[in-house]
């Protein structure tokens, strides 16, 4: 019996320029520019997946981008594990801050990647991760291991709000009904500390506008006399903090999730280095609530950042204006309890009421999403430790994410099953940022692991 890591070995070199091929279709859908290549990736997505091995595919129609679907049904009544992903992915903007283009991939040595890592935009977040699960289906049924029924549903509107994905679940539910949702969207601690997300917070983005004069005004005939909506909006925005970083929305964390000393004594176990995080970052100190660390800051802790800020002249040279309009989009980070339509409605009433009189102000709700958490002692968690126990020599640390993925607590809800997320990503791989890349090592490292959580899992399934 061949392993999945020769397996890996053999064939390692068409694994990655396949990703590659995948990496360089820009799959934007955020950008309408791009929905002709939303479509050819759709296409090529469902190809992988018929030539893996499922023996039947479809590119499934929603109101917005389809749903990419396939599966393989080996017996009835054995269990079958959803592989969710999403094969859209961020705008590549800011354009000048890349290294080389975000759509022409390239894999360059770093010093956490020192066997290379692929450089492109969609290279962790989600298109490489996704993509494992493709290849590790391909060695199960090539050498026959596949232990159970596997279905695909790998969408095109994640990086938008998964818009339509509840739509297609409630419409769907018999051909996507499944004893586990396996994900990898999610990154690990590190290339030597394998771990396993437990958490995931929720979600709530909004944009705002604030509206003054009904034109742009010479600034000094009227500056001092009129109120700019880019001064009111920068107050507006400063004051959602105090002076310990605690946001000050009324209600914002009546349902806030309090983890025990015990809990939070069991998350500072995992390896940790504060300097290495400011020099990774470039940054002389770290920011943010009072009384928290920086690994509980950025999982345990709801958060409200300005994500973009924009109104009056930006170009080149002067122009001395006081604009009509400023705008801001603001995202806030929730945990578990924190319901992100009552989070919205608290916002947009809270932000309304802190507006002077001279502006008129627009909350403009975009997407959201509930926060999650994995129980650790589930047969899903279960058969995830042991793949990767097998595959790294070492039992993962159960660890709660800072990011979102709304649409896991839709799978339990609509599904009623289970959602373990197994990331092969590192906080360092740049995702949403400038330079995204996917280390081939990891790449390589979620192939072979992969097929060990469908061993495990079924073997816990039929106890």
């Amino acid at each position: 019996m061949i392993t999945s890591k020769d397996y890996v070995q053999q064939h390692k070199e068409r694994f990655i320029n396949e990703l590659i091929d995948l990496l360089k279709i820009p799959s934007i859908s955020a950008d309408s520019a791009y929905k002709k290549d939303m479509f050819s990736t759709a296409t090529l997505v469902e190809k992988s997946l018929k030539e893996a091995g499922c023996t039947k595919t479809e590119i499934c129609e929603t109101p917005g981008y389809p749903v990419v679907y396939g599966e393989r049904i080996v017996d009835e009544n054995l269990p079958t594990v959803l592989v969710y992903g999403h094969y859209d992915v961020q705008p590549a903007d800011p354009i000048d801050l890349w290294d080389s283009p975000a759509f022409e991939p390239v894999i360059k040595k770093t010093a956490i990647h020192p066997e290379g890592a692929i450089f492109a935009r969609g290279a962790c977040d989600d298109k490489g991760q996704f993509y494992m699960h493709v290849k590790a289906l391909e060695y199960m049924v090539k050498n026959e291991e596949l232990p159970c029924n596997v279905k695909f549903m790998i969408e095109g509107e994640e990086e938008v709000g998964s818009v339509n994905l509840a739509w297609f679940i409630k419409n769907n539910k018999e051909k996507l009904a499944n004893d586990v949702i396996l994900i990898s969207d999610t990154g690990m601690i590190a290339k030597d500390t394998p771990s396993i997300t437990t958490g995931l917070r929720g979600l709530s983005y909004v944009e705002v506008e604030v509206t003054g004069p009904n034109r742009d005004l010479h600034s000094g005939l009227y500056g001092g006399a009129v109120a700019n909506p880019i001064n009111i909006l920068t107050k507006m925005i400063a004051s959602l903090h105090d002076e310990n970083n605690h946001i000050t929305i009324p209600g914002f964390y009546d349902k806030v999730e309090e983890l025990s000393k015990a809990e939070r004594a069991k998350m500072a176990e995992a390896p940790f280095s504060l300097e290495k995080y400011k020099e990774a970052l470039a940054i002389t100190d770290v920011y943010g609530e009072e009384g928290y660390t920086t690994n509980e800051r950025n999982s345990i802790r709801p958060t409200l950042d300005v994500n973009g800020i924009w109104g009056g002249y930006i170009g080149e040279g002067a122009k001395t204006v006081i604009p009509s309009k400023a705008f801001a989009k603001i995202s806030m980070r929730l945990v578990p309890n924190q319901d992100w339509e009552e989070i919205t409605n608290l916002f947009q009433k809270h932000f309304e009421s802190i507006a002077p009189a001279a502006v008129e102000v627009k909350v403009k709700p975009h997407h959201g999403g509930q926060g999650y958490v994995t129980p650790i002692d589930g047969i899903e968690f279960q058969a995830a430790s042991l793949a990767y126990q097998q595959t790294f020599g070492k039992e993962p640390i159960p660890q709660r994410s800072g990011g979102s993925i709304p649409i896991v607590a839709m799978f339990e809800e609509e599904l009623k099953s289970k959602t373990v997320l197994m990331g092969f990503g590192l906080d360092s791989d740049a995702i949403h940022s400038p330079n995204e890349h996917f280390g081939v090592w990891n790449y390589l490292k979620g192939i072979e692991t992969i097929p060990y959580f469908y061993k495990h899992f079924t073997a816990l399934k039929k106890q």
